[in-house]
C-alpha cells in the first residue's frame, strides 16, 4: 500500500506546480460554484487537498475571509504559503490526512478536487465521509471533483478511484440533497484532457 504522505511530499518536492496535471491558474469551475452559492464573504471554507492550489488566492482576491486549506504534504503547504507572502496569514494551513484529521471548525463549504478519488480503502471512505458530516453545518455545501469512470486509472503514478455521477449520487444521496452533477473536462498543462464527476451537494 502506498505511503501516500511519502509520496506527496516526494511530488511536491521534484516538481513545480506547473508541471502537475492538476494545475490550474484559475481554478474557475471551483471559484463560480462557491460565487453561485450566495453566501458570506465571512462564511468558512476549506479546501481538502488544496496544498499548493491556487484556489485559496483566487478566493482572497474575491474577499473571502475564513478560509482553510487541508493537504497531507507540508511541502505543498509550504510552497503556497511562500507564494501568497503576508496573505497567508489570513489562512488557516492544516497539515493531515483528512481521514485522520481532527476538525475544530464548521465549515460552510467543503471543497474537494483532489483527494478524494486517491481513496481507494473503503475504510478510508467511511473515514473520510465521517469527517465530512461532522464538520460541515446543516445547510451547508459539498462540492466534490473526482475522475469520472472516463477519466484515467492513474494520477502521479498511484492507482485512484473513479466515480460515476451515478455512484457519487449513491454514496451521498442518504446526508445530502443533490443540487448539481456533471461531467467536465480538465486540460493539463500539457494539453492532456482528463474528464472529472463533478458534484454539487448540500448537507440535510
Amino acid at each position: 500500500m502506498t505511503d501516500l504522505k511519502s509520496h506527496w511530499e516526494n511530488i511536491y518536492s521534484k516538481k513545480n506546480f506547473e508541471e502537475t496535471s492538476w494545475f490550474q491558474e484559475k481554478p474557475e469551475t471551483s471559484i463560480n460554484i462557491i460565487q453561485s452559492l450566495g453566501l458570506s464573504k465571512e462564511a468558512p471554507i476549506i479546501d481538502i487537498g488544496g496544498g499548493n492550489s491556487y484556489l485559496v488566492d483566487n478566493l482572497l482576491d474575491l474577499g473571502y475571509s475564513k478560509l482553510s486549506v487541508l493537504d497531507i504534504s507540508e511541502t505543498a503547504i509550504k510552497k503556497a504559503k511562500s507564494r501568497l507572502g503576508e496573505k497567508a496569514e489570513d489562512v488557516e494551513w492544516i497539515v493531515n490526512d483528512v481521514t485522520a484529521n481532527q476538525f475544530s471548525s464548521e465549515y460552510e463549504v467543503w471543497h474537494d478536487r483532489a483527494a478524494f478519488h486517491f481513496l481507494t480503502d473503503e475504510d478510508k471512505v467511511k473515514d473520510y465521509i465521517s469527517n465530512l458530516k461532522t464538520s460541515l453545518r446543516s445547510g451547508g455545501y459539498l462540492i466534490l471533483g473526482t475522475f469520472s469512470e472516463n477519466g484515467p486509472d492513474k494520477c502521479s503514478g498511484i492507482e485512484i478511484k473513479k466515480y460515476s455521477s451515478e455512484q457519487m449520487e449513491k454514496l451521498f444521496e442518504k446526508d445530502f440533497e443533490i443540487v448539481r452533477l456533471e461531467n467536465l473536462d480538465h486540460k493539463t498543462p500539457w494539453d492532456a484532457v482528463q474528464n472529472f464527476t463533478f458534484g454539487l451537494f448540500r448537507r440535510k
